[in-house]
């Protein structure tokens, strides 16, 4: 571009923002099939396009295609920034958020630390016939072999992965487990205020199983 003609190599850098409808509707399309498995009244698109105007419009445009199918589930579309402030002001009127990777990427750490933090954060990466499950904070290499983190969110993965093998009641037993401890509040982790061990937090949410 003309205006751009001052700068040489080193003095700019473009990104590019690839978006496909086949994508945009495939990721809206789960985030409904999921509302409904799930009972969930409202899905949520996370978007900008009053800045990326094209990439945010096509997935807009998809999205209200894909809702035509749901008419029984609230859809409405907010900016990844207002989004931001509404969560942490009034989270309880969300319900399913659907957005593009980094979208997602950040407002999953902020979500994350809605509901305790990293420690109870679960991830899925699910595919059409494949699904990998882990929490949302990765392998913690730091903490490695300290026996100090927190091991509900590798637990709540497990809800997910249960879920998406149609293990549903186990996984309702899982979750509820989980809550127990958390409620009860005796058993806790570093991260939360407590001097709990990995292991110990891990025992006392299968003990309620058992």
């Amino acid at each position: 571009m003309k205006r751009f003609s001052f700068a040489s190599d080193g003095e700019i850098a473009v990104s590019l923002r690839l978006m496909t409808k086949r994508g945009c509707h495939r990721i809206v399309k789960k985030a409904f099939e999921y509302a409904k498995q799930f009972g969930r009244k409202r899905v949520t698109l996370v978007e900008k396009a009053n800045v990326l105007r094209e990439t945010g419009g096509l997935m807009i445009r998809e999205a209200q295609e894909v809702a035509q199918a749901y008419p029984e589930i609230i859809f409405d579309v907010v900016n990844v920034d207002a989004l931001a402030m509404w969560l942490v002001k009034t989270p309880e009127q969300y319900d399913v958020l659907v957005a593009e990777n980094l979208f997602g990427d950040i407002l999953s750490d902020l979500a994350a630390q809605l509901i305790g933090g990293l420690g109870f954060s679960a991830s899925g990466n699910i595919g059409d016939h494949y699904a990998i499950f882990e929490p949302t904070h990765g392998s913690a290499p730091k903490y490695a072999r300290l026996g100090k983190v927190n091991p509900l969110a590798m637990i709540n993965a497990m809800v997910l992965m249960l879920d998406w093998l149609g293990e549903l009641d186990r996984s309702k037993t899982l979750e509820k487990a989980v809550r127990q401890v958390i409620y009860e509040g005796k058993v806790r982790t570093y991260d939360i205020g407590g001097s709990a061990s990995t292991t110990e937090m891990a025992r006392a949410v299968a003990e309620k199983i058992a």
